[in-house]
């Protein structure tokens, strides 16, 4: 008969536990809490950083939109003027600056080149109009007029030229005038929103106040323009009308420049 071994109910070892002092139990959780401390601190520290590279992407952005928006009246005003030096036919009192692209203008293709780039620079300034102003707070109102004013110029310059000779007689002359008379009112309205957007906020009023004052002369210049559209002196009248659209585009685009 085989005899079993005795069940085993406890065993133990040569080599003794460490004994946990009162210092152990001090020291633990203060470096617990250290390293807690440090975790907080360094994600903290990667989420100030992010946004702080986020925000000057952002400014950085928002800047070299502005730049397009300055670009825009330049181009603008230097394509009329290299008009009437380019052309001995064309007279700045007499003809309206459209006719440099109109069908069949001698040099059409490059003045056509100059109002699309112009146009398409002006559309993308807008596209960031709304975080440009006071860090997009505020309503949208005002650069939705001026985004949909600027989608239209767009379309004018690609597709919507004057008929031949500066005339207005086919649907795509017609069509010319209608879009350039209704982004016209809607840059004005654009101008009476921002007015309101920025006349209570501090720093932004005295171009809130400008804003009101150009949407009155502008609205002024377009019904005289209107008046003198088929008159021998439209040419002179049309380039007084857009002054103050072309300085208001350029102001806006450099204050939005300068408070980013």
């Amino acid at each position: 008969m085989t005899l079993s071994k005795p069940p085993i109910f406890f065993s133990f070892s040569l080599v003794p536990e460490p004994q946990q002092t009162q210092e152990h139990f001090l020291v633990s959780p203060v470096l617990e809490l250290i390293e807690n401390l440090a975790k907080n601190w360094a994600i903290l520290l990667c989420r100030s950083l992010m946004y702080d590279f986020l925000e000057c992407i952002r400014m950085s952005l928002l800047q070299i939109l502005a730049v397009c928006g300055m670009l825009s009246p330049i181009l603008y005003t230097l394509m009329w003027i290299l008009g009437g030096i380019l052309r001995s036919d064309y007279n700045h009192v007499r003809d309206d600056i459209s006719s440099l692209f109109a069908v069949g203008a001698p040099r059409k293709q490059l003045f056509n080149a100059i109002i699309i780039f112009s146009s398409v620079l002006l559309f993308i300034f807008y596209l960031g109009l709304h975080w440009g102003l006071n860090n997009g707070q505020g309503s949208i109102m005002g650069p939705i007029l001026f985004l949909a004013s600027g989608f239209m110029g767009v379309l004018v310059a690609f597709f919507f030229p004057l008929d031949v000779g500066g005339e207005i007689i086919t649907y795509k002359g017609k069509l010319h005038l209608i879009l350039v008379v209704l982004s016209g009112f809607l840059n004005i309205i654009g101008m009476v929103a921002i007015w309101f957007r920025l006349s209570p906020v501090s720093g932004w009023s005295d171009f809130a106040f400008f804003s009101l004052i150009s949407s009155i002369v502008s609205l002024a210049l377009v019904i005289l323009s209107l008046v003198f559209i088929k008159s021998k002196y439209r040419g002179l009248v049309e380039r007084i009308m857009v002054t103050p659209y072309q300085l208001y585009y350029f102001v806006i685009s450099l204050m939005v420049f300068l408070a980013n």
